[in-house]
Order: C-alpha cells, then sequence, then structure tokens
C-alpha cells in the first residue's frame, strides 16, 4: 500500500519497557488487557485511509482509578498512552505510531447524573451520543451534536466534534462545561465547575477539548443539554449549481433565520445517497434543511427559506414532517461515506475536510468541484454548510502511486485554498496525523511554539499520544 502519510513518526516504544507495563498491569486487569493482534488493529485505525499502527496492548478500563494506574504505569516506563473510544476518528488520532498501551473507555459509560433544572448532566466518557439521548427522552432534553456516527462523548470532546445540528447549537467546544481528565503523571483534575460561566482563572476546558488525548485522557464531562422542540420540520430541496446552493445558504445565515440544519450534497453525493439509501430525489446540488421551535415558527422559518431558496434557482421543497420520514432522510445523510464506497471498486475512501467564513464558502465550495472534475476524481461533497464546513469523500486506489499523488494534489489544494481564504486545515475531523503538517502554515511558528510548551508542561515525557496534532 502506498501511505499517504508523508511525515510518519519512526520507531516504537522500547519493547522492554512495554512488556515491562504490561506485566505490571496484569495483574490488575486480567482478560481486561489484551495483547492479540485483531484486538490490537481494532484499536488503531478502523475506518480511515491511513496505514493501521497497532498499540502494544490494550487495556479495557471501568473507572478513573483504573485510567490512573495505567498511566502511572507507563509514565514509569516512558511508553504512550492514546485514549480510545468508538474508533470513529477520521485523521488517525487513535494510531499508535510509537507503540503503547491504548486505553479503551469504552465500559466507562454510565450517565452519572442529570440536571433538568440546569439543563445539563455528567457522563462516562464511553457514553456514546445515542445512548445519552435515550437516556434523556423522557425528561424532555437532548444533547444536540450530532456528528453522524454514534461517537463516544469522550472522543467528540477530545476532537473538538460538530455536525448536522452546529449551525443552531454549537460544537464541543461550545457544549462542554467541564471535565475530569487524567494526567501524564497520573494526578486527576476537573476544569470546571457547572456553572454555566466563570472568569476564575485559565479556562482548561477549552484547552481538553480538541487536545485529542496529547494532553491527558478524560474520564468524565458535564455537557450542556438543550429542550426538546415542540416542532420539527425537514426538507430537501435541489439547485441548478452547487454556486447557487451555497449562496442560498449564505443568504439563509446572513438573514438571520434560525435553521437548525442546513447540509450541502453534492449531485455525485445524491446519486450515490439514491442507490445506497433507497431515496429518488433529483440528481443536483441539493440542501437538506431542518427547523426547530413552535409549530407556527417552524412554518414561518420554512416559509422564508423557501423565498431564499427561490431566489437562487431552488426547485419546490420535499418536506418530510413525520418523524420516520426525516429519520430515513437525516440517515442517508449520516452514511453518506459509506454510500460513496461502491462509486469506485475497491478504493479507500479519503474523508477529509476545511472550514471558511461563510462569506467565502460559494468560493471555496466551487473552486474545489472545479479541481474534482478537472483532476477526473471521484470525490462527492458533502456539508454543514450552515457554519462554512464541507467535506469531501476521496475514492482512492492506495496501490496505484498515479492515483494517490494526484489525491495528495488534491487535498494540498483544498487546504491551501481553506487558508488563503481565512479558514482552516479542518473544521471538525481534528488534526491527528493527517493534518499535522499544515499547522505551521495555519497557526505560525510562535503560535506553535505555544502549544508546545503547553504540550511540553503537562506531558512532559510525550508519552499522551505522541506523533499527533504537532508537527
Amino acid at each position: 500500500m502506498v501511505d499517504l502519510v508523508e511525515e510518519r513518526v519512526s520507531g516504537t516504544a522500547d519493547g522492554a519497557a512495554a512488556q515491562a507495563v504490561i506485566a505490571s498491569l496484569s495483574s490488575h486487569f486480567g482478560d481486561r488487557l489484551s495483547t492479540g493482534r485483531a484486538i490490537r488493529e481494532q484499536h488503531a485505525n478502523t475506518i480511515t485511509w491511513l496505514a493501521n499502527e497497532a498499540p502494544d496492548a490494550v487495556v479495557f478500563v471501568e473507572s478513573t482509578e483504573e485510567v490512573q494506574i495505567v498511566v502511572r504505569a507507563c509514565a514509569k516506563h516512558g511508553v504512550p498512552v492514546i485514549a480510545f473510544g468508538t474508533g470513529s476518528s477520521l485523521e488517525g488520532q487513535i494510531n499508535a505510531p510509537k507503540g503503547g498501551i491504548s486505553i479503551d473507555l469504552s465500559r466507562m459509560n454510565r450517565v452519572l447524573a442529570v440536571h433538568p433544572e440546569d439543563l445539563d448532566c455528567v457522563v462516562e466518557p464511553g457514553v456514546t451520543r445515542k445512548q445519552l439521548n435515550d437516556h434523556l427522552r423522557d425528561v424532555g432534553l437532548f444533547f444536540p451534536i450530532d456528528p453522524g456516527a454514534d461517537a463516544s462523548l469522550g472522543g467528540m470532546a477530545s476532537t473538538r466534534a460538530s455536525g448536522t445540528n452546529a449551525v443552531r447549537y454549537g460544537t464541543m467546544k461550545d457544549n462542554v462545561i467541564a471535565l475530569t481528565a487524567v494526567l501524564a503523571n497520573g494526578e486527576v483534575i476537573t476544569t470546571a465547575r457547572r456553572a454555566k460561566k466563570s472568569s476564575a482563572g485559565y479556562d482548561l476546558t477549552r484547552l481538553f477539548v480538541g487536545a485529542e488525548g496529547t494532553l491527558g485522557i478524560i474520564t468524565s464531562l458535564t455537557l450542556r443539554l438543550s429542550g426538546l422542540p415542540e416542532a420539527i420540520s425537514a426538507g430537501v430541496c435541489a439547485f441548478p449549481t452547487i454556486r447557487e446552493a451555497c449562496d442560498a445558504v449564505i443568504l439563509t445565515i446572513q438573514s438571520g433565520l434560525p435553521v437548525a440544519r442546513i447540509e450541502l450534497l453534492d449531485e455525485v453525493q445524491v446519486k450515490a445517497c439514491n442507490a445506497y439509501s433507497k431515496l429518488d430525489l433529483a440528481e443536483q446540488p441539493t440542501l437538506f434543511v431542518e427547523f426547530h421551535g413552535t409549530e407556527a415558527s417552524v412554518y414561518e422559518q420554512a416559509e422564508r427559506f423557501g423565498e431564499i431558496a427561490a431566489e437562487y434557482g431552488g426547485g419546490e421543497f420535499a418536506w418530510a414532517t413525520r418523524p420516520e420520514d426525516r429519520s430515513k432522510l437525516w440517515q442517508a445523510r449520516h452514511d453518506a461515506y459509506w454510500a460513496c464506497l461502491p462509486m469506485k471498486p475497491g478504493a479507500k475512501a479519503l474523508a477529509t475536510d476545511v472550514c471558511v467564513p461563510l462569506s467565502r464558502l460559494a468560493d471555496c465550495v466551487d473552486e474545489t468541484k472545479h479541481d474534482i472534475e478537472e483532476m477526473g476524481m471521484v470525490a462527492p461533497i458533502v456539508g454543514h454548510v450552515g457554519d462554512g464546513n464541507f467535506h469531501t469523500v476521496t475514492l482512492v486506489d492506495m496501490e496505484d502511486p498515479h492515483d494517490v499523488a494526484k489525491c495528495k494534489e488534491f487535498i494540498g489544494r483544498m487546504v491551501e485554498r481553506a487558508l488563503a481564504m481565512g479558514g482552516t486545515a479542518t473544521g471538525e475531523h481534528g488534526v491527528g496525523q493527517g493534518k499535522r503538517k499544515y499547522m505551521e502554515a495555519e497557526h505560525g511558528t510562535a503560535t506553535l511554539d505555544a502549544m508546545r510548551a503547553v504540550k511540553a508542561a503537562l506531558d512532559p515525557q510525550n508519552i499522551m499520544n505522541p506523533g499527533k496534532i504537532l508537527p
């Protein structure tokens, strides 16, 4: 396989050190510690294009205290520690390029407390998004961040995840009130109280949200909740061109219309979704939209959006008001990645994203679309365009050096274009291994030095998920 990663961290954990850690942990964890090859490979990359770099062992923990036991053993011997949630990250965050111990947090899956009167809850990191919302249904609340996959909430915080609802409800950084984490020396810190705001000291919560496990391992989260809307209406609208669809999005947001979700699918992605999810949408650039509120406000929002869409050539809306119809629509959107795979049999799907200021969205998407066509690639476009974020799912023959080189050039163009427009190399997938090389261009040397200083202060041995984020 031709490797797309240009800058790979070389070497693995010292074999004797890793074995010493494994030996010290085996008496406590018993059969919850595994060195089997299949388990180890399952805890490296699972659904992405990056090469699988397995840890030396996997430990299934069940408490903060057990995380401390693992981290202290690793710190004693200088062995890397990699946190694992559900394995749905897309930029190599869970790979172990230097070997080490993968801490599987999936058994830390308890909802610890729900405070309906305060609109918040406390959960362990292995609780998944769907599990939490099932738990909250009877109290009329929900957790709105929806990245598509049924990801763990600890993993979502670690990658600063976003998703389809972000245009109205924000991203993980807006919805994590506080968290508890085990540091590289095995100590436990709590970053904040449950108060909705504070000006007491550094904002350590935001520091850990998006740190991808490079500063510590999250063992509990206090999350902001929202009330279930009285009424929900969803629909789809096709446009003549992708630029006109983007322009409709821009005017919608600039007009202050409180749309809950607004997703873009280009005609290639629509065709894939039609085949995979058994839809019958027109194969044109299409917006999926959803409105939350009262019956009256939802009606008004939908009516106003229809007027905006018509200004840009949008066709007649197909509305889905029944819950089962809405679920089918959004499940199709969430299955976009899998829907793309049959379009180039045998190819790997490289899902990547960028984010730009909303005013540059149409330009960025249009120019990216032009690159795809000019380079003869299969790369459907889909995005959470209400906040200027969009994705491509590039299908690559990993055995063909020419195809790989073309893909690398395309991604480079896409990122450089976003940065030139005042945007970012990644809006929600995170940096991991895949986007490390773009960090200096985005942030500059001085900012990266400040990040390195924070990393060195909290993790002087560089054992917390090494080889990620910082180039």
